[in-house]
């Protein structure tokens, strides 16, 4: 069993999947073509994104096969989207989610960076959210340091796929989630 990445990512999953839902929760239909910091993506196309994403994490927490190609994804609305933050989060609850290699994104892959990923998706693109449609996104310090970490740790990778952008730098005394998002070319200071 992986325990240490359990204690360490687990409780930032649930974190950010709790922050994401409360988001989502207060989403108002004339947000939804609104634009995010995620340049790539409206309102309505982030919940899409994310909510498929976190509904694939799940799938790969508890080791089943992903659907194949072609495969039509459920529509997503800001209450589904919630409701994949809390499935997701459970299933990364079990410690034994940790363990081996599961199916996600382009692949196999260790199930450790699959919780990774997850948590990643769940910070940066709950963020977005949040910014996006006015509401709080506030992590606790143990929270913001496992996506530091995280964000960090897939930053060379994301940027060569185009997921990152360039840096953006912040101040040295800045908090640790704008860290996070500077890491991964979001200006913590987006304001629409």
């Amino acid at each position: 069993m992986n325990a240490t990445q359990h204690s360490t990512l687990h409780p930032a999953i649930r974190e950010c999947a709790e922050a994401v839902a409360a988001t989502a929760s207060g989403i108002r239909e004339e947000q939804l073509q609104d634009r995010t910091p995620c340049e790539k993506f409206t309102v309505a196309e982030l919940v899409d994104h994310l909510g498929g994403t976190l509904l694939s994490a799940a799938r790969a927490a508890r080791k089943e096969a992903q659907p194949g190609e072609g495969s039509a994804a459920p529509a997503m609305t800001p209450q589904a989207l919630a409701d994949s933050a809390g499935r997701a989060a459970a299933a990364w609850s079990d410690p034994a989610a940790y363990d081996g290699t599961t199916e996600f994104g382009p692949g196999e892959m260790p199930a450790s960076l699959a919780a990774s990923i997850t948590l990643h998706e769940l910070a940066l693109h709950g963020w977005d959210l949040a910014q996006a449609t006015g509401h709080p996104f506030d992590l606790g310090q143990d929270t913001e340091r496992a996506a530091v970490d995280v964000v960090e740790q897939l930053a060379e990778q994301a940027r060569s796929n185009g997921s990152y952008g360039p840096p953006v730098p912040v101040p040295s005394g800045a908090p640790a989630f704008h860290r996070a998002l500077g890491a991964s070319g979001r200006n913590p200071a987006w304001n629409g």
